[in-house]
């Protein structure tokens, strides 16, 4: 009762969104539109927060719920190496905040591979033949490189050889994109993977704790094995902010649509907002406005409109949806993982997620599992406009072929769909970025950038959070950081913080 009553209070049924004042229109209410308020908060500059989804706080981090049973859009960690978003996750739910072991896995030929790697679980799993040929396509790899390599096939062979990166990294990253490596960028690869190659992955394997020698005594950076994670899901923090928003005074309205941004050009002046009940639009005026809303939506809803060749830079931005076909299977384990990464090119599936092993609290029959299947399609495609009914069908037909149950043990699923999940990298996001982003800054100052889809940035959750409290306090204070800044140089998607490693903020910009 208090979640259904919580969402019919943030539905925006009543608010006064078209009041005046000196306040900051946020549009989207996820991980960077939210932290950008309630960073604003602390400032005491007033906000508005718009938001399409007329249930839902949270965005790509949100959890969904049937029948008491809940899960994510995707897997979410909670694991920063920035002390300002450790604790700001602190200060919203504190105990709430459960400390969770990782395990995750890929899934390669019916075998289980330890992911991060292990050399011993690698070598009995691939055999001595194939351990021999990956060793050799490695080392001849390593002696003839590509120069500047520029796709993502390129980047991960120099890395891994080609071998081991046909098995352990073709597959599923065409599956997730939807293009050959051959035509992502290696942009993608240095921003995932960046400070891992076979000879790292290999040293973590066998000694993670060893200390290297050197006049520093530094630690050899281990992978990340251990992370935070609310009780109840993502969608639980992000839920506590909105009900610290409103407590607040300010306005987190759900169900709002923001169908133009008008502008005089020179500065924003005000969104139009649609209801999703009523239909009605309303003008809602601010003196500052932060969107992270995807690019492309975003140029065709400036009013009056930006430049034919700003447009078609907005245009030739490409995204990735997917959907996920939430399980509940009458079995009280089906895996032990958190999550696997499916390498198998017979199934359609991509990643499967064990909300259980995330948090016991996703699912209220400890003896039923739930299992996320998440399959990566474009918005249109077969996939994204199958029938639901066709689609759990789908799911319990692979989950059978990959053995992990019995027809029978399906007792019902449910599908979420979730359009541009991620920004692609393909050869021409970084010029048509430029173009939008020279544009904008020069054109209206007052409309900043933010988070995964605002910025067309493939950011981690705290990266999304860190831009926004970026540009909160440049709005709140006249500070000059650069959020563009924020994750140009992390190495840490699957890297854990050292013993003695300052968290203080490494990856923040300094003000210019």
């Amino acid at each position: 009762m208090r979640s259904e009553a919580r969402r019919q209070r943030s539905a925006g049924a009543g608010v006064a969104l078209d009041s005046a004042g000196k306040r900051t229109i946020i549009m989207g209410a996820g991980p960077a539109g939210l932290t950008a308020a309630y960073e604003l908060m602390r400032y005491g500059v007033p906000s508005v927060t718009l938001e399409k989804d007329a249930r839902y706080v949270g965005g790509i981090s949100r959890t969904e719920e049937r029948d008491g049973y809940r899960f994510d859009i995707g897997g979410h960690r909670f694991f920063s190496k920035n002390r300002e978003v450790e604790d700001f996750w602190t200060e919203i739910l504190g105990d709430e905040m459960l400390t969770r072991r990782r395990l995750s896995r890929i899934f390669y030929k019916g075998r289980y591979f330890d992911y991060p790697l292990k050399a011993g679980n690698a070598l009995r799993n691939l055999g001595t033949v194939e351990t021999a040929r990956c060793v050799a396509s490695y080392a001849w790899a390593r002696l003839f490189p590509t120069r500047d390599p520029r796709t993502f096939e390129e980047w991960v062979t120099n890395h891994f050889g080609h071998r081991l990166f046909s098995i352990f990294f073709k597959t599923y990253t065409e599956k997730v994109w939807g293009i050959s490596t051959k035509e992502l960028s290696a942009d993608w690869a240095a921003q995932r993977i960046k400070g891992l190659d076979l000879t790292t992955a290999i040293k973590n394997a066998l000694s993670p704790w060893k200390k290297s020698g050197g006049d520093h005594g530094a630690a050899v950076r281990t992978l990340v094995d251990e992370f935070r994670y609310p009780r109840r899901g993502p969608g639980e923090m992000w839920e506590r902010v909105a009900e610290k928003l409103r407590a607040g005074g300010n306005i987190v309205a759900l169900g709002q649509e923001v169908v133009s941004v008008r502008h005089d050009g020179s500065r924003v002046t005000s969104v139009i907002a649609r209801d999703a009940a009523s239909g009605q639009t309303r003008d809602v005026t601010g003196a500052q406005f932060i969107s992270t809303l995807p690019i492309r939506e975003l140029a065709h809803k400036l009013e009056p409109a930006m430049p034919p060749w700003v447009v078609a830079a907005a245009d030739d931005l490409k995204y990735r949806d997917f959907l996920t076909v939430a399980l509940v299977v009458n079995k009280r384990e089906v895996f032990p993982d958190n999550w696997i990464y499916i390498h198998d090119p017979s199934v359609r599936v991509g990643r499967m997620q064990n909300f259980k092993a995330w948090s016991p609290s996703m699912t209220p029959n400890q003896d039923t599992t739930c299992i996320g299947l998440e399959y990566f399609c474009f918005e249109g495609d077969g996939l994204w406009t199958a029938s639901d009914d066709h689609l759990v069908a789908l799911a319990t037909r692979e989950m059978v072929k990959l053995g992990m149950c019995k027809p029978e043990d399906v007792m019902w699923g449910v599908v979420v769909r979730q359009p541009k999940a991620y920004p692609v990298y393909d050869g021409a996001y970084r010029r048509d970025l430029a173009v939008i982003r020279d544009h904008l800054a020069a054109a209206l100052p007052n409309l900043h950038l933010v988070g995964r889809n605002g910025m067309h940035h493939y950011n981690n959750q705290d990266h999304s959070m860190m831009t926004a409290m970026l540009t909160a306090r440049n709005i709140a204070t006249g500070a000059t950081y650069d959020p563009w800044k924020v994750n140009t140089d992390a190495e840490y998607h699957e890297e854990a913080r050292l013993e003695d490693e300052d968290i203080s903020g490494r990856l923040v910009p300094s003000r210019a």
